[in-house]
């Protein structure tokens, strides 16, 4: 299917699809950690931002990346972009992108998805926070255009360039429920 029978195919759903090149992939639900750690960051990038031309999305909300032919829901993300506050659908220039990681999601979140993510011009920072491990690895575009790695240490917070945030561990942790690999696999 094309992007536009996506679109107007989806309107009539009662669940959340991604598609990607013409597929379409249903989301599943998620466990109590990645609905807490979601909801951590979003608050606090929500609360820090308020005021601001900035806005923080939920993972209900639809992202374009027209290069990949592609419209995700990121379980958060900021946008600063004026065009995207007049369109209240969909958002195409994110400048952060928040994903929680689960066991049968992690290898698509850290591969064919961060290569898709990649091709806005917006984004500036990518987010992976890995409930099971307890720790986020966020990617950050350089000057040069080439994305570098800054790991976490378990339990560590993570600094949001992109919106000059400091999201210390135990706020990014809090209420976050120790889950082990197989209990996340049940996602």
């Amino acid at each position: 299917m094309t992007a536009d029978e996506f679109l107007a195919w989806d309107t009539t759903q009662t669940i959340k699809h991604e598609f990607v090149r013409g597929e379409v992939f249903a989301m599943a639900g998620a466990h109590e950690a990645h609905v807490t750690a979601m909801g951590n960051v979003y608050n606090a990038l929500r609360q820090h931002l308020k005021g601001s031309p900035c806005r923080t999305f939920l993972t209900d909300m639809k992202l374009r990346v027209e290069a990949a032919d592609a419209f995700y829901y990121p379980d958060v993300f900021v946008t600063c972009s004026a065009a995207d506050a007049a369109d209240p659908l969909i958002k195409r220039e994110p400048v952060l992108v928040v994903e929680v990681l689960s066991p049968s999601t992690a290898a698509y979140d850290r591969g064919e998805k961060f290569a898709a993510y990649r091709l806005l011009p917006s984004l500036q920072e990518y987010l992976l926070v890995d409930p099971v491990a307890r720790r986020c690895d966020l990617y950050r575009r350089g000057a040069d255009g080439l994305w570098v790695l800054h790991p976490g240490a378990p339990e560590e917070g993570v600094h949001f360039a992109s919106v000059e945030l400091e999201l210390d561990g135990t706020r990014l942790w809090d209420e976050v429920p120790l889950v082990t690999a197989e209990a996340g696999a049940a996602r």
